[in-house]
């Protein structure tokens, strides 16, 4: 999709980049991260051209970006930057639809296109359309960014450490709305950010560089288990990742002994399951198997002889978790669940597991015992 070949950058006397060699797969959401002056912003622009590079090819798709047209180039790239660059005089609209109009998109593909992507980011088209960007918060400005860079349906986005001015918490909320968005959309994505925890968070792969150099390209989880260097080691913390539950999937904070029960069947087999298994919640399944409910073990005990089957008294969950979350979600939601149980389920609403508070004390407790064992 996207090829470095022994990339460079050169400015007079300073090699800002290095023979640099990578390739961004299709759908691949590569961050690319290092210290500051590393040459990871300037490796990025080089991509659209924003800096020439001095040596080296540059290929989208097979397609040598020096013998395209800037412009051209630049208006199939979606371009989001820290400062958002909203055009203050432009109403939310305009700015969105600036890349459709010059490539000339009829009007109403354009307004059907700029209600999309306005749902898509969280901002509703009746209230913020015809707004004018200090009107907006400062998340809401970053969203509007993004989705300017996707008006034109770009097959790469390129993001220069676009949450970087964002107060933490709207950062945090704005890091999950994109890794939610490009679940849905699978767009070639290169993100630059110097916070090691974003990259951990946000990227399929990470590419660490210094001194213009790349020096290792990989997974979140051969980078930390993995480093190739003392650098990469040190920068990213020795046990960062078990220090971190944002970083832990919530697999390792669930049990896989998961007792459930068909909605349709009687009480008093329900009762003598949960007796059996020592349970106070019974998970509610349908016949697909798919979690319909839970079901209260004092609660049954109560009506039995009062109902014919438990979906009369069953309830919906509170909150589930997916098989994708991480224990720091686990961890938030459980502050949440009054009968300290979550279900986690796959892409058909199955269990898979649960996280009880007793699980995620285990988990922890036993990842701060080795991390404190090793130091």
């Amino acid at each position: 999709m996207l090829k470095f070949e022994n990339v460079s950058k050169v400015f007079d006397d300073f090699k800002a980049v290095d023979g640099v060699n990578m390739t961004v797969n299709e759908g691949e959401f590569l961050v690319v991260i290092g210290p500051s002056g590393s040459g990871k912003s300037t490796t990025m622009k080089m991509i659209n051209r924003m800096i020439p590079h001095s040596s080296g090819k540059i290929s989208i798709n097979g397609q040598d970006i020096h013998k395209l047209n800037p412009a051209k180039l630049r208006r199939n790239i979606g371009y989001v930057i820290q400062q958002i660059g909203l055009f203050p005089h432009y109403t939310i609209e305009k700015n969105i639809a600036i890349v459709p109009q010059l490539k000339g998109w009829s009007e109403q593909e354009i307004k059907d296109r700029v209600r999309e992507l306005m749902t898509l980011v969280g901002l509703d088209p009746e209230i913020y359309l015809d707004r004018y960007p200090k009107e907006l918060s400062g998340g809401q400005q970053q969203r509007v960014g993004v989705a300017r860079a996707l008006a034109s349906n770009p097959e790469v986005i390129l993001m220069d450490e676009p949450f970087g001015a964002l107060d933490p918490i709207t950062r945090d909320q704005l890091q999950g709305e994109l890794i939610s968005l490009q679940r849905k959309l699978k767009k070639t994505i290169v993100f630059v950010t110097h916070d090691m925890d974003e990259a951990l968070r946000l990227g399929d792969r990470i590419a660490i560089m210094k001194d213009g150099k790349l020096l290792q390209i990989d997974t979140p989880e051969r980078l930390l288990y993995n480093p190739t260097n003392g650098f990469i080691e040190e920068f990213f913390g020795k046990h960062h990742i078990n220090q971190n539950p944002e970083l832990m999937p919530v697999a390792n904070v669930m049990t896989t002994t998961v007792v459930t029960f068909h909605n349709y069947r009687s009480p008093e087999k329900a009762l003598s399951i949960t007796r059996k298994n020592k349970i106070t919640h019974l998970i509610i399944v349908d016949e697909e198997h798919s979690i319909v409910g839970m079901l209260d073990a004092y609660e049954l005990a109560k009506r039995v002889g009062k109902i014919q089957t438990v979906e009369e008294i069953m309830f919906s969950p509170e909150h589930t978790l997916s098989e994708s979350a991480t224990a720091k979600d686990a961890i938030f939601m459980m502050k949440k669940v009054s009968y300290g149980i979550i279900p986690v389920v796959n892409e058909d609403n199955k269990v898979i597991g649960l996280v009880t508070k007793g699980t995620l004390l285990a988990a922890l407790s036993s990842q701060w015992t080795d991390v404190e064992e090793d130091q």
